[in-house]
Parts: C-alpha cells; structure tokens; sequence
C-alpha cells in the first residue's frame, strides 16, 4: 500500500512521464501536443484522461449541473454516435448517469484499456500509447461534431 504522499508523488511522476511521452511521440509529430481537453468551446463538454488501478480511460464528458440540461446535452452528442464511433476500431461505452468518486453525476462518452494498472510503472508506457491513439481519435470526432454542439 501507498501513502497518501506516496500516491501524490507516484501520480505526479505518471503524468510528467506523459507529459515527456507526448513531447517525442511520433503520432504527434515529434513535437509538444497542445490536447483540447478544457477547451472545447462547448459549455461543459470535455475531454479527459484518466489513469487508475482499474486501468486506462479516454472520455468526451458532459457535466453540466442541470441534470434535464445534462441528459439533453448528452443525447445530442449520442445523436452523432456512429460519425464519433467510426473514429475508433470498437465500440464506446455511453453512460448517461456516470457518478465520479466526488460523488457528482455526469455524462461520459469513452473508451478504456482495464488491465492497466497505474501503481504498476512497468505498464505506463502501454497507458501513455493508449491514451494518444485514443484522444486524437475522440478530438478528430469531436473537431467533426464540435459546431453542431454550440448551434
């Protein structure tokens, strides 16, 4: 088991590690990777990493607060579900009713690799190669839907 502080610092190791990976993936041109995340220009929409024992995840997430909002937003986007779909080799998983460890409820679109395990360092390389394939793929199906979200 880890400490608490020893999780911190395990966590902040993983992600500068990706940080570097990004830096000299070929994929990404051999150059710094600016991802969307945050910055969809979509009200609440974004697109995330996620790194855990449970394993590697790759998300487009609807959070807004209203809930009627939330659903509404999200059946939008489920609207596009095969143009998003034909960006990756196999199916998403879509969940309307996604609770986060905070214990708040949002929407998630993603795809996921269970058998990572973060503690593990000697698989970070397999999460980093997972999470780049995927984020291009779910930022190029998002990029193709993103101005029908905002009309």
């Amino acid at each position: 088991m880890y400490s608490k502080e020893q999780l911190k610092t395990l966590k902040k190791n993983f992600w500068e590690g990706f940080d570097t990976f990004c830096s000299y993936n070929k994929e990404l041109g051999l150059r710094k990777k600016k991802w969307i995340l945050y910055d969809t220009k979509v009200k609440d929409v974004h697109l995330k990493f996620d790194a855990t024992r449970k394993g590697a995840f790759v998300i487009l997430e609807v959070n807004l607060r209203d809930k009627k909002e939330r659903l509404l937003m999200f059946e939008k986007i489920k609207s596009y579900k095969a143009i998003i779909e034909s960006h990756f080799d196999q199916p998403l998983i879509w969940d309307d009713s996604f609770v986060r460890e905070a214990g708040n409820e949002v929407s998630r679109v993603y795809t996921q690799c269970l058998y990572l395990d973060i503690h593990r360092h000697i698989q970070w390389l397999e999460f980093y190669k997972f999470m780049v394939t995927n984020m291009l793929k779910m930022e190029s199906a998002f990029e193709e839907i993103k101005d029908i979200l905002t009309s």
